[in-house]
């Protein structure tokens, strides 16, 4: 089933497992088969090995429309961050969403694509040489200033005959997002120039001071997985009594206002995820408000989700590999592990595999999928139901993994990550081939 619109990103899906994490296209078949956009997975698992992760294209291109009809007088960044590769980067052009991007490499892989260059924004707390760079070489449309360092770094940088967009990070004192290491929009961390002390201020008097910077408007991101609205109509609040102010000591209206991402999604049946349709309206309807008070015209809203675009469109498929039980809890080992998605271990992520490829009669027991890696952390999902007779060569697939998982994969142990195969109206084709022995070897260049 081929999907072109989303009322919601929260909306029930189908597959049996529940609201939205699994792609909308999915289908069960007879013999426990299960298909995403028309393709089984257990075909894509003996065709191209296992570990494999699988994005449904129409997903990732629905949820692109989703952003566009809910937000039609904003800019929809995609936050290159969660998942990037140069397919992926052409499904984002196509869909006429602009790119967040964090480095020279996310920078470069996007633009040798063809990906508009007016159409990305860089952001980051340390900006290399290189990042800034590349941002000049290349014409982003947006570098969005992080530190004081770095007004006069990108000033100088661009030259006596130059002008950059830029906006500033503004922190603005909110703490929101799924857990303490993803919520970046409190004071306490690392990101951004703080509203309570004057920083932030000070910094905007600063950048426009510099002639060859053009200060389009303020920039926050509060966290990731963020499941309730309010945090966003508090930084609204916040980021335009900033505007305000500016417009009163400086005379400068500000045009633009960027709210950031962190729109949180289910990972498991009965997960908590962010409303679209209600974000966008109450956004709207604060913005419109807090402008009306303070005497300023609306600016341009840009929005940057990330996993909300890809979360849900990925799929992680891994194969049985040892079937193992303690006094304790029943160990399901399999092919991959924390090398291809470390947030189990980083945040102690949540997630509901479901065995494919053969249909079980069997009974349900309670297991632990762990990963190959030499370490006690690598576990992909704790305490989770799977039919008792699991064995090894079994298939199992991880739904909701279509962001941060590989865009944070390593090759710990020397095991190589793991291909992308895109699927849509029931073929599949290669997005990302598989890291080999070869290539780790190419990198180690000897004594």
């Amino acid at each position: 089933m081929t999907v072109t619109a989303l009322p919601s990103l929260a909306a029930p899906r189908p597959g049996g497992d529940g609201p939205s994490v699994w792609p909308a296209s999915t289908a069960l078949r007879p013999r426990g088969r299960l298909l995403v956009g028309g393709v089984a997975l257990d075909e894509i698992a003996e065709s191209h090995g296992t570990p494999v992760y699988v994005l449904d294209e129409d997903e990732v291109r629905a949820r692109c429309r989703a952003y566009r009809d809910a937000f039609p007088d904003a800019d929809v960044h995609y936050a290159a961050k969660a998942f990037l590769c140069r397919g992926l980067a052409h499904w984002i052009d196509e869909e006429g969403l602009g790119l967040d991007v964090c480095s020279a490499g996310e920078l470069e892989l996007a633009v040798t694509t063809g990906f508009p260059p007016e159409r990305i924004l860089l952001h980051g707390n340390a900006k290399s040489p290189e990042d800034l760079r590349a941002a000049l070489r290349l014409g982003v449309g947006r570098i969005v200033i992080d530190s004081p360092a770095e007004i006069a770094r990108i000033a100088a940088a661009v030259g006596p005959r130059g002008e950059q967009k830029v906006m500033l990070r503004v922190t603005p004192g909110i703490s929101a997002g799924g857990h303490a290491k993803i919520r970046t929009g409190s004071d306490e961390q690392k990101f951004g120039l703080s509203l309570r002390d004057g920083h932030a201020q000070h910094a905007v008097a600063r950048i426009l001071d510099q002639p060859r910077l053009r200060l389009t408007g303020l920039h926050c991101h509060l966290g990731s997985q963020i499941t309730d609205v309010k945090p966003y109509l508090v930084a609204v609040r916040r980021l335009v009594g900033l505007m305000a102010r500016t417009r009163d000591a400086h005379g400068v209206v500000l045009p633009e206002l960027d709210l950031g991402g962190g729109h949180g999604i289910p990972y498991r049946p009965g997960d908590p995820a962010l409303d679209l349709t209600v974000l966008a309206r109450r956004i709207r309807a604060e913005l419109v408000e807090s402008c009306a008070h303070a005497g300023l015209p609306v600016p341009r809203l840009l929005v940057e989700p990330g996993r909300a675009i890809t979360g849900p469109a990925g799929i992680a498929v891994y194969r049985v590999l040892a079937v193992k039980t303690t006094p304790e809890r029943v160990f399901v080992a399999v092919d991959g592990g924390m090398s291809d998605n470390p947030r189990p271990a980083l945040y102690g992520v949540r997630y509901a595999p479901r065995l494919i490829g053969r249909h079980s009669a069997a009974a349900a027991l309670r297991a632990t999928v762990v990963g190959r890696h030499c370490e006690a952390g690598d576990v992909l999902a704790e305490d989770v139901t799977l039919p008792a007779d699991i064995h090894p060569g079994d298939l199992l697939a991880l739904p909701a993994a279509g962001a941060y998982h590989l865009s944070m994969a390593s090759s710990y142990n020397l095991v190589g990550r793991p291909p992308v195969v895109a699927v849509s109206a029931g073929s599949s084709r290669l997005l990302v081939r598989r890291e080999t022995l070869e290539d780790m070897r190419a990198r180690d260049v000897g004594i």
